[in-house]
């Protein structure tokens, strides 16, 4: 009898630890499943290095804009350059007038400077330097456009089947989008294929003109086993990060799209890197993506799913970048630190893409999330981008992980530019910027997003 009554207990134990398991299991997915539901831009990945098998997935083949997650794949171009011998690290690469015009953020280059092959590929990991990646595109691709259609042919020799790019930057452009599993796909391409150059996005800060950038990328250096990739942000966007971790034989890509703030978006793929590390096979390193002399011909292997699609008979034509009303001249002074209603019309300009990446404003008011930093309001962009620029000069670490962007809005029939910095994930973040702004004569106001 005591024998029996020990076995039901054991039973009733045993069967307590399975239910407990199951909770957990279901919390984790549930939390999962939320994040999801909770943002409409969301997608993510998290996939085996050595063996293509796809550990996590979220939205993975949903299309989204690459924001400077762009910059990996003019990195690759270049890397396939300098493996060639078309281009040396020591290759100057002029800047045309064009190149410098690049809104932030940039390394301020000027029209007739000359910058280094290896200072560019710097300028785009750490800083990811729009006007950098201009220079580069018109340097290999001989204009902005041919480049993206070089981009974009390449994507399709990789396996990035649902990849489009229009520029070199990932500016926004409605025609330029990507997956995340076609990014962990690049992230994979550029570890595989170079691994001579792929130490750049190592890199954590970087000096040009006496002036240092750090890398946006925060997880370096403080998530174990993280050696690269890649930010990237546009409003449309949200928040993306590309991730590479080795560690403990094991090695995993993981790519996070749509955040709402650089902070939860790390948090995030934080959580991803330790939930699914340990999951990564500790087999020997097999080449994922095959890669044929003179650039990659077959696309993947078929451990790595993706459907194959032809390569794009025309070249993709050229097209206007930004979607901003004229100047207008009248002075800044009228509107600065003006609180407006959110101009719906002039984000539509350039966000017209009908995916999920577009979903509707909450209404009454409410906020998808994020708080933002606004510093000025001009009647032209470029004064704009100049404020923004020398605040974040004057800033300091103040504005270190923060992001500047223009937004336009109308009063008064006249067209104004804000200068804004994004990125904080709470009230007290961004009021506490702005005091630290205010106390070194700043003007500054906080607004959610």
């Amino acid at each position: 009898m005591r024998q029996a009554l020990l076995g039901r207990a054991n039973l009733v134990r045993l069967s307590g630890r399975i239910l407990t398991a199951l909770f957990v299991s279901g919390v984790v997915m549930l939390g999962a499943a939320e994040q999801a539901s909770a943002n409409a831009k969301y997608a993510g990945i998290v996939m085996d290095a050595k063996t293509g098998k796809v550990l996590y997935e979220s939205n993975a083949d949903a299309p989204r804009y690459p924001a400077s997650l762009t910059k990996m794949m003019t990195a690759y171009m270049i890397f396939e350059a300098l493996s060639s011998g078309r281009i040396k690290k020591d290759t100057r690469i002029p800047v045309s007038r064009n190149a410098a015009a690049e809104p932030p953020t940039n390394i301020a280059l000027r029209p007739g400077d000359s910058l280094t092959v290896d200072q560019a590929v710097r300028a785009l990991v750490t800083r990811s330097a729009n006007d950098a990646a201009t220079a580069v595109a018109e340097f290999l691709g001989g204009s902005e456009a041919k480049f993206a259609s070089m981009m974009t042919a390449k994507a399709r020799q990789l396996g990035m089947s649902r990849t489009t790019f229009k520029n070199a930057h990932g500016l926004p452009n409605s025609r330029q989008k990507t997956t995340a599993r076609d990014m962990a796909k690049l992230s994979i391409a550029l570890r595989e294929h170079y691994p001579q150059y792929y130490s750049y996005f190592q890199t954590t800060s970087f000096t040009y003109k006496k002036r240092r950038y750090g890398n946006h990328n925060r997880l370096l250096g403080r998530v174990n086993g993280v050696d690269g990739i890649k930010t990237g942000y546009t409003r449309a966007s949200g928040f993306n990060l590309a991730s590479s971790v080795q560690a403990n034989g094991r090695s995993i890509v993981a790519v996070v799209l749509g955040g709402r703030t650089s902070r939860s978006r790390d948090a995030h793929m934080a959580d991803l890197i330790k939930r699914y590390l340990n999951k990564g096979s500790t087999g020997r390193d097999r080449m994922l993506i095959a890669k044929a002399p003179g650039g990659a011909r077959t696309a993947l292997a078929a451990m790595i799913p993706g459907k194959q699609v032809p390569l794009p008979t025309e070249r993709p034509e050229a097209e206007t970048l930004t979607a901003y009303a004229p100047e207008a001249p009248v002075k800044a002074a009228a509107v600065m630190n003006t609180a407006v209603p959110r101009p719906r019309a002039a984000v539509a300009a350039v966000d017209p893409m009908p995916t999920a990446s577009t979903a509707p404003e909450p209404q009454g008011g409410a906020s998808a999330g994020g708080w933002v930093i606004q510093v000025a309001s001009m009647p032209s962009e470029d004064e704009a981008l100049m404020f923004l620029a020398e605040t974040e000069k004057k800033a300091g670490q103040v504005l270190a992980r923060a992001v500047p962007i223009t937004e336009t809005f109308e009063k008064g029939g006249v067209t104004y530019h804000r200068a804004r910095f994004v990125g904080f994930d709470s009230k007290s973040d961004a009021w506490g910027a702005c005091a630290s702004l205010k106390k070194k004569s700043i003007s500054c106001y906080a607004v959610q997003q």
